[in-house]
């Protein structure tokens, strides 16, 4: 892996997003900014902020998500986190980052990002930052049980129309229909 392997697939997964509206494209050029102005912008080393591989866990049916009450957020959020060294693309990462908190190894990524999200926050360097969040849809055969990792509080399914109360709700109701329409 090089910082430079994973900042060309961030560009890369940015410059193909198929975006839905004036919003979508607006933080896609925010993003590609920030990129152009940082060459470790993939890295969590980089304190203004730093890119973020996410995956939103789907079962084959599209009927339930798999959420993580993330210990620091303190909501239920989709699985994902920092790039690591180890990783070639940040479609490396997202994957890398739902095996590790899903306990899955039986899982398939789609290539196309599916969304994206900046959000300030006191992430593992301890100081104010900005996480730039690229989001990928994965899916789990049905039925699969999922394991817990030591980076969350708790790990469930959810039905997709009956999220829990502490969930970023509006978000994943959105990715999942963004998910419907692939």
């Amino acid at each position: 892996m090089s910082a430079r392997s994973l900042h060309d697939s961030a560009v890369a997964a940015l410059e193909e997003w198929p975006v839905l509206d004036h919003h979508e494209d607006s933080l896609r050029h925010t993003m590609l900014a920030f990129l152009a102005g940082s060459p470790d912008g993939c890295l969590r080393s980089n304190e203004p902020g730093h890119i973020t591989a996410s995956s939103l866990v789907l079962d084959e049916s599209g009927e339930q998500v798999l959420l993580t009450l993330h210990p620091r957020v303190g909501r239920w959020i989709q699985l994902g986190g920092h790039c690591e060294p180890s990783d070639e693309t940040v479609l490396d990462a997202a994957m890398r980052e739902a095996r590790e908190e899903s306990g899955i190894d039986e899982l398939t990524i789609e290539p196309t990002l599916l969304s994206a999200n900046t959000h300030p926050i006191t992430c593992s360097l301890g100081k104010p930052t900005r996480h730039l969040d690229l989001r990928f849809l994965v899916r789990a055969a049905a039925g699969t049980t999922a394991v817990r990792s030591e980076e969350s509080t708790d790990l469930r399914w959810w039905p997709v129309h009956d999220l829990p109360a502490n969930a970023e709700a509006d978000t994943i109701s959105h990715l999942v229909e963004l998910a419907r329409q692939r």
